[in-house]
Parts: structure tokens; C-alpha cells; sequence
């Protein structure tokens, strides 16, 4: 069962601006990298069930969360279907992401009350999502549309809260295009959690990269 509101978490999200995307199937090593993003000022993490037995390393990550990282939001991201959701739920995710957008992934959430995002790439699937109840939409793969993206659908509609993933890179420069163009959020990967941080496990480096990236986006807003 979830340990925060859907309301608890979309506040967070939006509060944060950014969460860090990994996943791993070597449960100590996603401890020492989940440890690092909560130490460098990261609340939320999406860990993105892509692997096998991925439901089990994350059961075991939310146990570490609550026993040793109080106040970090544990999430999953993708999600293809509502058994899946189900099932991620049933382990305590306090939130579903998604790369696509499904209604019955929305309505096995909304009956939990668990805040989800799905993944769009028009402002029909967009408007659909919130429609379902979609708090802060995915925008997937951020790369293919960009910030201008953004900017347009925030034209007609100023009230969508959009989080990109894909395409967003800890620089000022990367940032500061998304964040002008009107995100709430963004999430990021790989770029932040690079392959030569968890090959060298320089969790120190992770640390102090999501200081900074937080840092930056706090600069924006203030």
C-alpha cells in the first residue's frame, strides 16, 4: 500500500521539479544509487520496471525506503498494463508512470487513489489523460517533441502540468529551454545516472550531480 497521497506526491513532484529515473536488477547496487539521489536532495524516484524479476528488487527497495530514507517517494515507471500496475501497487508504489496512455492502467489507480502519468505525444491523448484524472501528464519521448512542444500545448491549455523524460540532460542550458518552455517537472535517466557512475560506483559523483541539477531548477523558479 502506498505510504503518501496522490496529492502528497503530485505536490512533491511539482515542489522538487525533477525525478531521477533508473533501473537495476542488482538490489545493492540500486540501494547505494537510490541513497545517493535521496542524500543529494532528490524526494521521488521512478524505478523503471523494465527487467526481469523487476517486481522483486523494487519490493525490496521500498522496504530499505521506509526503514532508511524517511520521506522518499518511491514510484514505478513503465507500466504497459493494469495487472502490472496492480501488482506495483500491491508492493507500495506511491506512484504509476506510464509510456503510453491506457484507461484501465487510470482506473485501477484512481481507485486506490494513486497518483499516474501517462505517457503522450499529442494533446488529444493529453486532454484524454486529465479527462481520466492524469494530475501531471508524461510527455514521451521528451526528445522527438522538445520544449516548443510544451510551450504550444500550454497556450490553450495553461492549467496542464507536463513532465518530460527522454531528452532532458543535467545542464543549465538543457533546463532552462524546458523550464521556460512551462514544465512542472522533469524526469531524467540515464544522462544522470550514467553507465560510467554505476560501472566505477562513484555514488559521491551521483550526489553531488543531483545537488546540482536541483540547484539549477531552483535558480529558475526563484
Amino acid at each position: 500500500m502506498a505510504q503518501f497521497t496522490r496529492i502528497e506526491v503530485a505536490t512533491t513532484i511539482k515542489e522538487v521539479g525533477m525525478i531521477p529515473l533508473f533501473f537495476n536488477n542488482d538490489i545493492e547496487l540500486s540501494k547505494k544509487v537510490l541513497k545517493a539521489c535521496y542524500d543529494g536532495g532528490a524526494k521521488l524516484l521512478e524505478f523503471t520496471a523494465r527487467g526481469d524479476f523487476a517486481h522483486e528488487v523494487f519490493g525490496d527497495l521500498i522496504k530499505y525506503t521506509v526503514k532508511e530514507l524517511p520521506g522518499m517517494i518511491m514510484g514505478v515507471g513503465s507500466v504497459s498494463d493494469a495487472a502490472q500496475a496492480s501488482l506495483f501497487m500491491s508492493l507500495g508504489a506511491n506512484f504509476v508512470v506510464t509510456p503510453l496512455l491506457r484507461e484501465d492502467i487510470a482506473t485501477v489507480c484512481n481507485r486506490r487513489k494513486v497518483l499516474w502519468s501517462a505517457g503522450c505525444g499529442s494533446l488529444t491523448e493529453i486532454a484524454r489523460a486529465e479527462e481520466l484524472g492524469c494530475e501531471i501528464v508524461k510527455l514521451f519521448p521528451g526528445d522527438i517533441y522538445g520544449p516548443q512542444f510544451v510551450k504550444s500545448v500550454k497556450g490553450p491549455q495553461p492549467w496542464t502540468s507536463i513532465m518530460p523524460t527522454g531528452g532532458v540532460s543535467p545542464t543549465e542550458e538543457n533546463l532552462k529551454g524546458w523550464f521556460d518552455a512551462g514544465v512542472t517537472c522533469v524526469g531524467m535517466g540515464s544522462k544522470l545516472i550514467s553507465k560510467d557512475i554505476l560501472a566505477n560506483e562513484d555514488f559521491a559523483e551521483l550526489e553531488m550531480n543531483v545537488r546540482k541539477v536541483l540547484a539549477i531548477i531552483k535558480s529558475f523558479r526563484s
